[in-house]
C-alpha cells in the first residue's frame, strides 16, 4: 500500500515509515518528529554556521555532505566558501529556520556538524576540547579528563560548557568574544590540552598517534579553524540513535550518555534549552595561553612527520 505524503512548513515528507538504518530503533518519521520537537533550540545552535551533515540513504553507506546538492530548493539559505583541501568553492547550507531543518531531515541528514565560525567571518566563536576515552574505556574516564580541562580554565578565570559527544566522549565549549583569529584560538587550544595533560598524565594524553596513547583519554585540541564538530542536540549514527546532549559539571559523574536518544530527549527538555543556559558569557583569550600554544607543534603536522620517521626506521631495520 502506497504511503500518503505528508507536509510540514511547506516541506513534502517522504518514506516516513522506513527504518533509518539497521540498529537505529527508529524510523525516518521518528527523526523528523525529533527535529521538529527540538527545532527552535537546535536551529539556535546551527544558525548562520556553514553546515556539513552526515546522511544515510537507504541501502547505502553513510557519507558527509558539505556541498548542497543541485536539487536543493532556492529557499534554503546558503553561503559559499573556498575549500583549500579540494581547491574549489563549496556551497554550504545554513540551517536558520524550521523549514530548512525539516528539509535536511527529509534528506535523511542524521548528524549535524556546523563550522566553528559564522558565515563570512574568520574568528572562531568557541575554543573546543574534544575528549575521547580509549578503546574499552568508559564515559567516566572522559568526564574525569574533562574536569582536568575545567581546572585549567578555572585557573585562567575562564569557563566552559559540557556536553556528551553522542558516543563515548565529551566536548567542552568555551565561548569567545570573537576578537581572536583562528591561529590564536588553535594555539590556545593546544596550550589548554598540554596544561590539562600535565595535571594527570596517567589519565590524559595529547598524543595524536593512537598507538602512543597507551590507554589514556585523548585530549583532542585539533577542533579549530576550518574544523567542524557535532552540534548539541544532534543525533548520532549509532545503535539507538543517541543525541549529543548538554550535561552540567555537577551531574556529569552520574550521567549515562545512552539515556539521551531521539526518543527520550524531547521529554527531558520540556521547554528548556540547557545548552543555551549552560553557556558562559563570551570570553577573551589569555595572551599567555596563546603565547604558550605557539610553541607547541600542531598535532597533525607533528604526527605526519613522526609517521614518516617511523616508516623510514622500519625500512632501514628490514
Amino acid at each position: 500500500m502506497a504511503q500518503t505524503a505528508e507536509e510540514r512548513d511547506g516541506v513534502k515528507l517522504t518514506n516516513l515509515d522506513q527504518e533509518l538504518y539497521e540498529g537505529a530503533g527508529a524510523t525516518k518519521r521518528d527523526l523528523i518528529d525529533y527535529l521538529d520537537a527540538v527545532g527552535e533550540r537546535f536551529v539556535g545552535v546551527l544558525r548562520d554556521r556553514p553546515l556539513s551533515v552526515i546522511r544515510l540513504l537507504r541501502g547505502q553507506d553513510q557519507f558527509m555532505q558539505k556541498n548542497l546538492p543541485k536539487y536543493t530548493p532556492e529557499w534554503v539559505p546558503r553561503t559559499e566558501m573556498w575549500a583549500e583541501a579540494s581547491h574549489r568553492k563549496v556551497t554550504y547550507g545554513l540551517c536558520n529556520d524550521r523549514r530548512t531543518l525539516l528539509w535536511f531531515g527529509n534528506q535523511r541528514a542524521i548528524e549535524y556538524h556546523p563550522a566553528l565560525m559564522l558565515a563570512g567571518d574568520q574568528h572562531p566563536t568557541h575554543l573546543i576540547m574534544d575528549l575521547d576515552p580509549p578503546e574499552g574505556g568508559g564515559f567516566d574516564t572522559a568526564v574525569a579528563a574533562a574536569k582536568l580541562v575545567k581546572r585549567v580554565l578555572d585557573d585562567l578565570g575562564m569557563a566552559g560548557a559540557l556536553k556528551t559527544s553522542g558516543s563515548k566522549g565529551v566536548h567542552v565549549f568555551v565561548p569567545l568574544d570573537g576578537r581572536s583569529p583562528a591561529d590564536e584560538v588553535a594555539a590556545a587550544t593546544r596550550a589548554v590540552a598540554v596544561r590539562a595533560e600535565k595535571l594527570d598524565p596517567e589519565l590524559a594524553t595529547t598524543a595524536f598517534i593512537r598507538d602512543d596513547r597507551h590507554g589514556k583519554v585523548f585530549l583532542d585540541a585539533t577542533r579549530s579553524g576550518g574544523a567542524t564538530i557535532v552540534a548539541a542536540y544532534s543525533p548520532r549514527i549509532r545503535p539507538g540513535l543517541p543525541v549529543s546532549f548538554p550535561v552540567s559539571w555537577d551531574d556529569a559523574d552520574s550521567v549515562d550518555p545512552a539515556d539521551f536518544t531521539i526518543h527520550t530527549v524531547p521529554a527531558l527538555l520540556g521547554s528548556r534549552d540547557p545548552w543555551a543556559s549552560a553557556m558562559p558569557v563570551p570570553q577573551t583569550l589569555d595572551p599567555g595561553l596563546i603565547e604558550q600554544g605557539h610553541t607547541i607543534p600542531v598535532a597533525r603536522v607533528q604526527a605526519m612527520h613522526e609517521g614518516k620517521r617511523r616508516a623510514k626506521a622500519r625500512r632501514e631495520a628490514e
